[in-house]
């Protein structure tokens, strides 16, 4: 999450860094917090749910050790963090969730600038109870992948989101894809596969192909005999879908295609490193979401989203936001609020608001079977979202 230009973006694709906000020249509609040149005293607040339930959250670590690690070999296994999400009973107990580790957010906090302190984003104020009692009821699952390069924390606001509304969700880290990834007993993991891609030439299609692997292993985990989770009844295993941000939408593409478990799917702004087999999806729906801008219209610099849209052989949806940039899908545009870091035109409270809108539209309809005329066509309360291929 460096600085990183749109013309780099457009070759490159975002598998290398990029600042949330995206490149210093986009213009500024939020209005600064005060004394937007000092630093803020407080930490941020993500925006509140706006689903019925209170939602839990607890950390599992998990380690798949019949795979060698792609970055590091000498690893012993491929080492996940996991973050779920879940409806809980409104008179829960338990301590309020943590958004991000110091170590984490500190390695994070030295690409965004000097204006952004660590301890600070550590401390961003999240609106889930840590291994809060569940509400009742068989839920959903929506599995999670973040950006490159960033961890799975990214994504809060959303998931926090969709839990509550009544999914199970299920944020991934994965070992070694990120500036910074905290273990259990102290250990962080860095991102050894930024330099395998940006000076080794490794193709990108490996993390793609791994992070499907990561999944697959996740869902036995969560759904399979002998489930991690003490709570895994929760879940229904027969309604799963996956979402993804950057090279982690490209991913779930990818882990649809090697894993019938997975039900429906979105890309939000990633390209796609690998094409979908002859079969397609096997009539499996899927959305891609993205900037309405050169990379992302039809026709784009991102060729791969021209080729998977031909590809897709289910319902399918390719719309883009005016407005926005890569990192506006993710917790992005409120990190750049708060620390006073370049804004696109899309205001940050529009950017969260229509990134639950039209995700949770699209796992309500795919995974619940109720109707969302939102994902229709245009609507006149979101004159920013643009349907393509109508």
């Amino acid at each position: 999450m460096i600085r990183f230009t749109r013309a780099a973006v457009a070759a490159l694709l975002v598998c290398s860094v990029a600042l949330p906000a995206g490149v210093a020249t986009a213009a500024t509609t939020d209005a600064p917090p005060p004394a937007a040149t000092a630093r803020p005293a407080k930490p941020a607040v993500l925006p509140a749910p706006t689903g019925p339930h209170a939602v839990g959250s607890t950390v599992l670590p998990l380690v798949d050790r019949s795979r060698t690690d792609p970055w590091v070999p000498s690893a012993d296994g491929r080492a996940l963090m996991v973050t779920l999400h879940y409806p809980a009973a409104r008179d829960t107990g338990g301590r309020p969730a943590p958004y991000a580790t110091r170590e984490e957010a500190r390695l994070l906090a030295e690409q965004l600038g000097p204006g952004v302190s660590g301890d600070l984003l550590a401390r961003t104020r999240t609106h889930s109870r840590t291994d809060a009692r569940p509400a009742p009821g068989r839920r959903p699952l929506v599995l999670l992948s973040p950006g490159f390069s960033v961890s799975r924390w990214t994504l809060t606001h959303l998931a926090e989101d969709l839990a509550s509304r009544g999914y199970v969700v299920a944020s991934v880290d994965h070992a070694y894809e990120s500036y910074g990834i905290s273990l259990p007993g102290g250990r962080t993991l860095t991102c050894v596969a930024c330099t395998a891609l940006d000076e080794g030439g490794v193709p990108a299609s490996v993390v793609t192909s791994t992070r499907a692997a990561d999944m697959r292993y996740v869902l036995d985990r969560l759904t399979g005999p002998r489930p991690v989770w003490k709570h895994a009844g929760l879940i229904d295993g027969r309604r799963t879908g996956m979402a993804g941000h950057s090279i982690g939408g490209a991913s779930a593409a990818t882990t649809m295609a090697a894993d019938p478990r997975v039900d429906a799917g979105i890309n939000m702004d990633g390209a796609f490193w690998e094409d979908l087999p002859a079969e397609g999806l096997r009539g499996r729906p899927f959305m891609m979401l993205g900037t309405h801008d050169a990379v992302h219209l039809p026709g784009g610099t991102d060729t791969s989203w021209d080729r998977t849209w031909g590809a897709l052989d289910g319902w399918k949806r390719w719309i883009t936001v005016a407005g926005s940039e890569h990192f506006t899908f993710s917790d992005g545009p409120v990190i750049s609020r708060h620390f006073g870091l370049p804004l696109p035109e899309l205001p940050t409270d529009r950017a969260v608001a229509l990134t639950r809108a039209y995700v949770a539209a699209f796992f309500d309809q795919h995974l619940r079977g109720l109707p969302r005329p939102l994902l229709d066509g245009p609507s006149p309360a979101n004159p920013e979202v643009h349907f393509q291929h109508r």
